[in-house]
């Protein structure tokens, strides 16, 4: 019987959650309802979860309210797509309730539950029913119903599970196009998941097999790269030390390299010592640079030393960093080096990567706008499912004001990027922005990863489909024709302009093709062909 959970069984509990969902990601992307190939929900959760694990177990102790302030941190920094900012916001209003409690009981967890809920719906602007956020509520009032009769988590945990389960069944019958497409909801499958690992963790059962395959939320930075230009005043160790231990003396033992690391390590931070009884490296951040290679010289000779000032790097990069800042910039999100590069020449300050099926967190936008030096700074998410994180971002970042501007794909973006004068106002550019973007019709070309029937067409795996913003106007089995077919779909009598850019899996040649066909076709219409380089679309097409 479990009556109460502490800091160490909360802690256990999420770790098994986090570790069934991660098991299982690859089967809540297969519930995708569109049938291109981004189904990444379970994904965006799984990454987003993992972000509050590492988070968590930075944090060593068993104090129930530091535990529930490193997965809300974790939550908010890995937020990834609209699932993974959902997910993030349960986790916020759940940890809000329980950090104020040494333990918790069941009906403590269902007002945590109730708290998770509604933070989660106030993060979406037009929350609609037959999603996750629905099977996060009917967990809640299911919570709040069993709480007042069953006290032992092993059995109050069953039933509302259950509550989730049968709400899940359900969600095709509130959501039509999930009904078109024979699935339940991907996200609120995730939370039964999830919630399924949490009691999995209070009976010590054994998990499903993980996924073999590991993803990691942050990107590595170099190892040389020491300056944070945000945070001058909180360098606690200020001499980056390096070098090499060569000609170990004979005496020196494997024990004693660990014992040297060991004392490196409550000298300063981001120690390396690695190596064996021929050669070692050290690298350390300290305030004793002489003391750390004393140390070292009692195991052998000293080689290529560089100790380095980061204070006096910060310092001067700051400088820098003032005397070039401006007051506005832009920030782009893209996948394919193509879209990228064109954005970089539209004098967008900082592209990073992100699209369908790779979501960039919350906090990775909000570190890319850290390093864009203007007090304004303009987001292009050009997709649907990142607008949410990128919102997300605006509390992650300090002395800089966002403007999310709300490019659902790229064409849409260019189109923004285009309309910025760096002359004008914040409130004339944002103004200008969002009038640019309601002038470009977008479409796609990509292929189904399932067979299925959606918007009038019986679809088979591996069919050419071409999609305007909402729906797939055709399909066919030639990238080209189908191309050809969806611009005679989608273009109007004011259009003057069709703009193509082709994908990694499209040859120029094939594209330059498609152009002259196109320019043929349409004499009065200007026809330009880019490269793009993005996955899984061969041509992502923009009419004005």
């Amino acid at each position: 019987m479990q009556k109460n959970i502490n800091a160490a069984t909360f802690r256990k509990i999420i770790t098994s959650g986090v570790k069934l969902l991660e098991a299982n990601k690859q089967g809540i992307d297969a519930l995708n309802v569109f049938p291109v190939p981004d189904g990444d929900t379970g994904t965006n959760m799984s990454l987003t979860l993992q972000s509050c694990l590492r988070e968590m177990n930075e944090y060593q102790g068993n104090n129930l309210a530091a535990l529930a302030e490193a997965i809300s941190k974790g939550a908010l920094k890995g937020a990834r797509g609209n699932s993974g900012v959902i997910t993030s916001q349960i986790l916020r209003g759940f940890c809000s309730v329980i950090k104020e409690k040494e333990e918790i009981d069941t009906k403590q967890f269902a007002r945590a539950l109730k708290s998770g809920t509604e933070i989660a719906y106030s993060a979406v602007s037009k929350p609609k029913e037959g999603t996750m956020l629905t099977v996060i509520r009917a967990i809640a009032e299911s919570a709040l119903s069993v709480s007042k009769k069953e006290s032992d988590f092993e059995k109050f945990l069953p039933e509302i599970i259950a509550a989730g389960k049968d709400t899940l069944a359900k969600t095709p019958d509130m959501l039509p196009v999930l009904k078109k497409a024979g699935v339940v909801d991907a996200g609120g499958k995730g939370l039964v998941i999830f919630f399924k690992g949490m009691l999995k963790g209070i009976l010590g059962e054994e998990l499903y097999e993980e996924s073999a395959a590991g993803e990691e939320v942050f990107t590595s930075k170099e190892f040389d790269e020491h300056a944070d230009l945000m945070e001058l005043d909180e360098i606690e160790y200020a001499y980056c030390t390096e070098f090499f231990i060569i000609n170990l003396h004979k005496k020196t033992t494997g024990a004693d390299i660990d014992r040297l690391r060991e004392t490196f390590m409550t000298l300063g931070d981001s120690v390396l010592v690695i190596g064996d009884l021929d050669f070692v490296k050290v690298h350390v951040h300290t305030n004793k640079p002489g003391k750390v290679i004393s140390l070292a010289l009692e195991l052998g000779e000293i080689d290529k030393i560089k100790i380095e000032n980061m204070l006096e790097q910060n310092r001067q990069l700051k400088a820098k960093f003032e005397s070039e800042k401006k007051e506005q910039g832009m920030l782009a999100i893209c996948a394919g080096d193509g879209l990228a590069a064109i954005f970089k020449d539209l004098l967008v300050d900082k592209v990073i990567e992100g699209g369908q099926a790779m979501n960039p967190s919350a906090n990775d936008i909000a570190e890319a706008c850290n390093k864009i030096n203007s007090e304004h700074i303009y987001i292009f998410p050009n997709n649907k499912n990142i607008i949410l994180a990128a919102e997300q971002a605006k509390a992650l970042v300090e002395n800089k004001s966002l403007h999310v501007i709300t490019t659902k794909n790229i064409p849409q973006g260019l189109a923004a990027a285009l309309a910025f004068n760096p002359d004008a106002s914040v409130e004339e550019n944002i103004t200008s922005m969002t009038s640019a973007i309601d002038t470009v019709k977008a479409g796609q070309v990509t292929y189904a990863v399932r067979s299925t029937h959606i918007d009038g067409f019986d679809l088979k795996e591996g069919d050419i489909i071409g999609l305007d913003q909402k729906n797939i106007l055709n399909k066919g089995s030639n990238v080209a024709a189908v191309t050809e077919d969806l611009i005679e779909n989608m273009i109007e009598d004011g259009h003057s302009m069709i703009t193509l850019y082709y994908g990694k899996d499209v040859s120029e040649d094939k594209a330059m093709e498609l152009k002259e066909k196109l320019a043929e076709k349409y004499p009065d219409c200007e026809v330009e062909v880019y490269y793009g380089g993005q996955p899984l679309y061969y041509y992502i097409l923009s009419l004005e």
